[in-house]
């Protein structure tokens, strides 16, 4: 069980990371390179090129984060039923999820409808200039705020996994356990909750 647990935690932490970083070099490095482009009419098209390639490595990216996230969510089912706060931070970390999938997605709508907009005059791939169309225009003032957007909902998945993370360790889990309890008022039912948490709880202090 625990090198499933490292191996899914992996795919979990190496998933996100690529996802983070990929949106936040493309925010600041792909898409500030294209904007220093000499000609305005090609700094779309090199940004939209750019966006494509990484487009597929992003995919497996997060496809990796989520089946990680989803098994790993599987294996500590039990303790996020029996600790206290471990179910809130699952579905605070369920929700910045959905968040980021959602924003990625709009980017990449987004995205594509710039690169079919053509060669049209812009200061840089989301900045237009005063001849850029208006209809290029509205949707660079929509991007301008995606490509922050996925980075920073990414960002802040990091941390609440983070987070989650420290409250795997055995002294969390023994007090969220013993807060469980007094919001139960029910020891039978805690114990049925309980017996699989404790039991992963003293296998991994055994094994340090």
């Amino acid at each position: 069980m625990g090198q499933r647990n490292t191996m899914l935690r992996s795919m979990h932490d190496a998933g996100l990371a690529a996802w983070f970083g990929g949106s936040l070099m493309g925010a600041v490095g792909l898409n500030g390179a294209a904007s220093g482009v000499g000609r305005r009419d090609e700094r779309l098209r090199l940004s939209a090129a750019g966006w494509r390639r990484w487009a597929p490595v992003n995919l497996a990216a997060i496809g990796t984060h989520l089946l990680g996230a989803s098994a790993l969510l599987a294996t500590e089912r039990h303790r996020v039923a029996a600790q206290r706060g471990v179910a809130g931070m699952s579905a605070a970390k369920t929700g910045l999820t959905l968040a980021a999938l959602g924003a990625t997605a709009y980017a990449g709508v987004l995205g594509a409808r710039l690169g079919k907009a053509g060669r049209v005059p812009v200061d840089g791939p989301t900045r237009a200039a005063e001849d850029t169309p208006d209809e290029v225009r509205a949707v660079q003032r929509q991007q301008r705020v995606m490509q922050w957007g996925v980075p920073a909902l990414t960002g802040a998945l990091i941390a609440i996994s983070a987070l989650a993370g420290e409250q795997q360790k055995p002294a969390p889990v023994m007090r969220g356990l013993v807060g469980r309890m007094g919001q139960l008022g029910n020891v039978g039912k805690l114990a049925s909750l309980t017996k699989p948490a404790v039991a992963t709880t003293v296998g991994r202090m055994l094994a340090k």
